[in-house]
């Protein structure tokens, strides 16, 4: 894998565990040096109230690499969220970012030069949840960052897959709303 990596995107959706531990991330990867990198520096100077752009970091003062910019996709509007949001789910994303590098997803002779930006999806029941479970919520995000990088550089799903199976897929929600259409007539 020693080719340049200009751009690649990948996205999972992991859900099915206890409530508000689903996970969606969305991922773009590419050589610092490239449009990713101007993205990463341009998106962390440009911070907007509700939608913080931060590091994905192990714990507090150790970063991971590649360098991974996480955006939130819900707008924050709480304390709880935020911790949430900036506790389990960052440490989460980081350690999805470091299986991909183990497991040989991302190259590690490149961990220093690409980077990844993640739009990261959190239920906002979540900061209301007294019983939410953490540990699941964990390994969820954890999965499901492992996996959009791993669909992003062995680009998942190919265009042949997706032309096959076109009119065999219905989006989810969409077919939910077809459903309860069909539940009313």
């Amino acid at each position: 894998m020693s080719d340049r990596i200009i751009m690649r995107t990948g996205e999972c959706l992991i859900a099915g565990g206890p409530p508000f531990t689903a996970a969606e991330p969305e991922v773009v990867i590419g050589e610092l040096d490239g449009p990713v990198g101007t993205a990463i520096a341009t998106l962390t100077g440009n911070q907007s109230a509700g939608h913080s752009k931060v590091f994905a970091i192990l714990d507090t003062d150790i970063q991971v690499r590649p360098v991974t910019l996480m955006v939130s996709k819900v707008t924050v509007k709480s304390s709880a969220y935020t911790n949430i949001l900036m506790g389990t789910v960052q440490g989460a994303i980081a350690n999805g970012v470091l299986d991909a590098v183990r497991e040989g997803f991302l190259p590690k002779e490149k961990a220093n030069d690409l980077g990844i930006i993640c739009s990261v999806w959190l239920n906002p029941g979540a900061a209301t949840d007294e019983n939410l479970d953490h540990e699941a919520l964990f390994d969820i995000h954890r999965r499901a960052m492992k996996e959009a990088i791993r669909k992003a550089m062995t680009n998942e799903p190919s265009i042949d897959w997706l032309l096959e199976n076109q009119e065999n897929v219905t989006h989810k929600y969409y077919q939910r709303a077809l459903d309860a259409k069909k539940e009313k007539a």
